[in-house]
């Protein structure tokens, strides 16, 4: 099973309506993608300043599931249409579980 994180730090001008259309257009991949067996959106609690603003959990059968998401068209137009745009940091790791 491979684990697939992203932290996610918005830009300063990303307004709240903003921040929230792509978080729910993220919160959509499980249903227009598909092929993963949990997945998470979700923002910073805001305990700890300096934190990223959002994390995406998403967890994969295996490797090929993974890299069929990562490649998926609605996928990489979700990247590009939302999250590009408003984008000042991203970070991700992928690992076995």
């Amino acid at each position: 099973m491979i684990r697939h994180v992203v932290v996610f730090t918005w830009s300063p001008d990303a307004d709240a309506e903003r921040r929230a259309t792509t978080l729910g257009a993220l919160r959509e991949l499980p249903h227009t993608v598909g092929g993963m067996s949990s997945f998470v959106v979700a923002e910073d609690a805001g305990l700890v300043e300096g934190n990223a603003d959002a994390v995406l959990v998403a967890e994969f059968p295996d490797t090929d599931a993974f890299l069929r998401y990562r490649q998926d068209p609605v996928h990489l137009q979700v990247i590009a249409d939302h999250v590009r745009p408003i984008l000042a940091a991203r970070s991700s790791v992928q690992y076995e579980i």
